[in-house]
């Protein structure tokens, strides 16, 4: 459990998958062992619960930068239910880690079947210490830096551009908007979400910083649309995610780019799959010349080439993302049950908890 900052009151379960670990000071240890009334799935379930973070919330220090003690800690109270319910939690859990599980090995999946159609399955970036070019490389690049020059890169590109089914640069496959900076002076602690960098991943959307009302009223004209797919520019640069369902209100950061397909060449899924894959990683790092804080210009952006695959092979590609997404989806699902179940649990009683999480997850096959 993180017991101060940004991740006050977070909480985290370690299971038998981790064999070794070691915890900063910043992090709390609970430990469940011995105790035969309490099932450490349900016990980190409670603490995710809305109940179990208010408590959390409500005994940590009032100063400037709040912080959960050992002491505090040890005085909630945690409400015991039957075994049988308990347990039911541990089920939740485990089932949806092999939800999740089998998401990351269909989504791999395609990742391996992109890379196989242009000859790199077994391909691996290798740094050269020495290798030739031409000053008439520099001079058509516009790049006299080493790092932009390393063969690596330059076996990527013609891997691509060598695909027998073509291949194009992603300005003439998409249009390209521009986000918003708000200023850290605008951020709030709730309203309408401030969609940062580190609020992006392949696979989901986080919300950490927010705006107001009256700030989203005056550049509503950032909000993302279903079909869009947000792409990273700065700071990690080449993380696409993309909205197949109309967003809920929110602003995306200026280090973020809306992408809006504008072709029949590509569908949405292959596009995001294969913005996210190997083969614009390492345009990114080429273009990023080795910065500390990588920047990756919109006209860079709009360079990146990638091969166009059959629209049978883009098609089996669409169908496994789709698939990998809906068991991320069950998988989180189960976890929001579990979290809902506890809380009726407590406001209701548990006979009302265990007849609605048997309804909410009687679809869901783990």
């Amino acid at each position: 459990m993180a017991k101060g900052g940004n991740s006050l009151a977070k909480v985290a379960l370690l299971t038998e998958d981790f064999e070794k670990y070691s915890i900063c000071r910043d992090v709390i240890v609970l430990r469940t062992h011995g105790l035969s009334k309490v099932n450490c799935h349900y016990f980190w379930m409670f603490l995710h619960s809305s109940v179990g973070q208010q408590l959390l919330l409500r005994i940590a220090s009032q100063t400037g930068q709040p912080h959960l003690t050992l002491e505090a800690i040890s005085q909630i109270k945690i409400p015991l239910f039957t075994d049988d319910f308990q347990n039911s939690f541990e089920w939740l859990y485990k089932g949806s880690q092999r939800l999740k599980s089998k998401a990351e090995v269909k989504y791999k999946e395609t990742q391996t079947f992109l890379l196989a159609e242009l000859g790199l399955t077994d391909w691996r970036p290798e740094h050269r210490l020495t290798f030739v070019k031409n000053y008439s490389d520099t001079e058509q690049a516009g790049r006299i830096d080493a790092e932009y020059f390393q063969p690596k890169y330059e076996e990527i590109v013609d891997a691509i551009k060598g695909y027998p089914g073509g291949w194009d640069t992603l300005e003439n496959l998409v249009t390209v908007r521009k986000c918003v900076e708000v200023g850290s002076g605008e951020y709030l602690e709730e309203g309408i979400p401030f969609v940062r960098v580190s609020n992006l991943s392949p696979f989901e959307i986080t919300e950490e910083k927010y705006i107001s009302e009256n700030l989203y009223a005056a550049i509503k004209q950032h909000q993302p649309n279903r079909g869009e797919i947000l792409f990273s520019k700065d700071a990690t640069p080449g993380i696409a995610y993309y909205l197949n369902e109309q967003p809920r209100k929110m602003i995306p950061s200026g280090g973020i780019l809306r992408l809006k397909n504008k072709t029949d060449k590509v569908n949405n899924e292959y596009l995001t799959l294969a913005l996210n894959s190997i083969l614009t990683k390492e345009q990114v790092n080429r273009d990023g010349g080795g910065s500390v804080i990588l920047h990756w210009r919109p006209d860079q952006v709009k360079g990146t080439v990638l091969p166009i695959l059959s629209e049978e092979k883009q098609t089996q590609i669409q169908q496994k993302v789709v698939e990998s997404f809906t068991l991320r989806k069950q998988s989180k699902h189960l976890l929001e049950c579990a979290k809902q179940a506890v809380e009726m649990a407590i406001e209701q009683d548990e006979k009302t908890a265990i007849n609605w999480l048997e309804s909410a997850t009687k679809e869901i096959e783990t």
